[in-house]
């Protein structure tokens, strides 16, 4: 058993969300950084959509019942264990009665406390996934073991400034002019949160038309009222009425999980052809790297 003391800022049960109820306007949810999950959990041994904790820019404090495997990985947070330091992206036996306090981040904004064997926490409408932060006092059953270490170093390079982020034309690419958008830096206010990104940059010009709601999803950038963008996250609604001037593409949306506010950024389109060779670069990476780390556990074994 997992016992939160403190349960963080934002502590969340993740997996990958809901995408097979979007009819139903459930959003996708989960983890908003599927490919820090997916190794993260691979380090532990388990299936790349298993379960784990999501810890946002000031983690929780947490204790055990039993010897459980663990593993933190994503961005960099400090991390002690009854006081010692301990690296993210490497794994570790967190022992019983020991205390493990996840502090803050320099860099990015979320990482994955990953168990070995998962948290056996209830399933609803096939996930997981928790609809809100957990609170002091939570308890969540997981399954005893320990692990040998193993090392995976979190690669924030891309963060340099400014950040950027790729994307196809939206739905209303045509309503605005290319250069206002493409052209220019916005940065990411603390209005954001899992829903989307609050932007701020130079207003864009909107056209004299109205659109009736139609579907939206993760990485959707819509233009307000005011002429403002918002990136919608992994949990953002299912329509919208908003004009969508772009789309981020799938390689690039793990990314929305990591900038924090304050942060600039800036777009760069790409053709749909592009779109589909760098989404297939990104899901290859992926497995190599989850049979590199699943044949290292095996020879360990």
């Amino acid at each position: 058993m997992l016992r939160l003391l403190n349960p963080g800022l934002c502590t969340l049960i993740v997996d990958h969300g809901r995408p097979r109820y979007r009819s139903l306007g459930v959003p996708v949810g989960g983890a908003a950084d599927r490919f820090a999950l997916a190794i993260g959990n691979a380090l532990v041994g388990n299936p790349p959509d298993d379960d784990a904790l999501e810890i946002t820019l000031n983690g929780p404090t947490l204790t055990v019942d039993s010897d459980i495997a663990c593993v933190l990985y994503g961005a960099p947070f400090e991390m002690t264990i009854d006081g010692s330091a301990h690296e993210t992206g490497k794994t570790f036996t967190l022992h019983r009665g020991e205390e493990l306090r996840i502090g803050g981040t320099p860099r990015g904004m979320r990482a994955y406390l990953c168990v070995r064997g998962g948290l056996q926490t209830p399933i609803v409408l096939d996930s997981r996934s928790s609809l809100e932060p957990l609170g002091a006092g939570a308890e969540l059953p997981c399954e005893a073991g320990v692990t040998h270490v193993r090392h995976f170093h979190a690669d924030f390079a891309w963060n340099a400034e400014p950040r950027l982020l790729r994307v196809v034309d939206g739905g209303q690419a045509d309503w605005f002019r290319g250069d206002e958008f493409s052209g220019q830096f916005f940065t990411v206010t603390p209005a954001s949160n899992r829903m989307g990104l609050r932007l701020r940059g130079a207003a864009l010009t909107l056209p004299e038309r109205e659109l009736v709601s139609e579907p939206v999803c993760p990485g959707s950038v819509q233009v307000t009222r005011d002429g403002q963008c918002i990136v919608l996250g992994v949990d953002g609604q299912t329509i919208g009425g908003y004009p969508k001037v772009a789309q981020v593409v799938s390689a690039d949306l793990d990314k929305l999980a990591q900038l924090r506010p304050g942060e600039v950024v800036r777009f760069e389109r790409v053709s749909l052809t592009d779109a589909e060779t760098l989404h297939r670069g990104k899901q290859a990476e992926l497995r190599e790297w989850l049979t590199r780390l699943r044949t290292a556990e095996a020879f360990a074994s």
